[in-house]
């Protein structure tokens, strides 16, 4: 057995794409990656999808997971509870260069984010039967769903705490959005991994996620400022590009727990 990397220190889904996060102490891991992650998304009058890019009220949005009943929150608007649509007739959204089938939540949910946003959206579940694969050369065979490109996001505490040494104000590691947080190894160790274990399940670490606007909005407030992506820029830059964490694809399905060994998995010659 392989000396153990880092711990599982945080562990984290995404109901909606680019709301708020759920904090969880353990995860099933289906064919797409944590259940329920990004199964929900808002998309605009064209159908292409919405984030905190151009909206980062989103960063408001509270998300609760009872069963299969997504529950959102957000100032000076009611509760909204979300079952999953009749999967009847799905039309076209896009994500990226992607073009998904979306099941659309009924007209007081999309007037609800509508309010939100001060702009007329949707909100859209991606159905069961959806086949978005992860973009080639990577790993074409496995699925993802609404995330931008990989079933997860790794980001270790020490990367954090390295950027946060250079910050006159430190940040939270709500900022990068990751599903997966590791403790106990060194700042950007994650950027030498592989291929490695976590629980019983295996992952192919396979590019360095380039980093957006989004990282420059609070969280708590929707604000948005110049840091840390200012600073990320001055020691995280690649071919132009800010880079801090891993995306990650699993190979496999099963169950993730905070406190679990992240172990090497050796490739053989």
């Amino acid at each position: 057995m392989s000396a153990a990397l880092a711990t599982l220190s945080g562990l984290f889904v995404y109901p909606l794409k680019s709301a708020r996060g759920i904090a969880l102490e353990r995860a099933k891991v289906g064919a797409r990656g944590i259940e329920h992650d990004r199964r929900w998304m808002v998309v605009d009058e064209q159908g292409v999808f919405v984030t905190q890019r151009t909206h980062p009220r989103l960063a408001l949005v509270g998300t609760a997971l009872d069963g299969a009943v997504l529950r959102l929150a957000a100032p000076g608007l009611p509760e909204l509870p979300l079952s999953p649509p009749l999967e009847t007739a799905a039309e076209p959204v896009r994500v990226w260069n992607d073009n998904v089938p979306g099941l659309v939540a009924p007209k007081n949910a999309c007037e609800w984010v509508s309010e939100l946003l001060g702009a007329r959206c949707r909100l859209v579940y991606l159905p069961d039967a959806a086949r978005r694969r992860v973009a080639a050369p990577y790993a074409p065979a496995r699925l993802v769903s609404f995330a931008d490109a990989f079933p997860f996001l790794l980001l270790s505490e020490g990367s954090l705490a390295e950027l946060n040494r250079r910050l006159e104000r430190p940040v939270p590691m709500d900022r990068f959005r990751p599903n997966l947080v590791v403790s106990g190894c060194s700042p950007h160790a994650e950027d030498t991994w592989r291929r490695i274990r976590i629980g019983d399940v295996s992952f192919v670490v396979a590019k360095p996620c380039s980093r957006c606007v989004v990282v420059t909005t609070d969280q708590s407030t929707g604000e948005r400022h110049r840091e840390p992506l200012a600073t990320l820029a001055t020691y995280r830059l690649l071919d132009g590009k800010v880079m801090f964490g891993q995306n990650l694809i699993h190979e496999g399905e099963g169950t993730l727990a905070l406190a679990s060994l992240v172990r090497q998995v050796r490739t053989e010659k």
